[in-house]
């Protein structure tokens, strides 16, 4: 029983570690590094939806 908990901490350990990792490294905040304000991060993410539906 107790191996069991053991176990368990380590995966929840090793997936938060995973997800921060993901996070800062691998997925970082495009919009507010790249447009200054709301309205253009809003214009950005229109055209790239309304542009991969025109795609389709």
């Amino acid at each position: 029983m107790t191996l069991g908990k053991t176990l368990w901490k380590i995966i929840i350990i090793k997936l938060i570690i995973i997800f921060c990792v993901i996070k800062v490294y691998i997925c970082p905040d495009y919009l507010h590094t790249s447009f200054n304000t709301d309205r253009e991060r809003a214009e950005h993410v229109f055209a790239e939806i309304t542009a991969a539906e025109a795609k389709h």
